[in-house]
């Protein structure tokens, strides 16, 4: 394997990583079962607050990031191709 081909994979990892912690930092906003027992404990403010927003942000980089290096990877290694083989 190059070492573009280790970097781009080491990127594609840690932005799915990132992908997936990100999206399960974002609170609910269902009517499930949770949104009912968090909202008796806690009370809920109207509007979006600059941590939410700054998590959206990070949460859409992460994902354009993960996006473009796996067309980067799709480029790389068409389809029935196997690297090494």
């Amino acid at each position: 394997m190059n070492a573009l081909l280790i970097a781009v994979l080491v990127i594609w990892l840690i932005s799915g990583i990132g992908l997936i912690l990100f999206v399960l930092l974002h609170s609910g906003k269902g009517a499930g079962l949770s949104d009912i027992i968090a909202g008796s404990v806690y009370s809920n403010t109207t509007g979006t607050s600059i941590v939410e927003k700054n998590l959206d942000r990070i949460t859409i980089v992460f994902a354009v990031i993960f996006f473009i290096t796996l067309l980067i990877l799709m480029l790389i290694y068409p389809q029935g191709t196997v690297a090494g083989y």
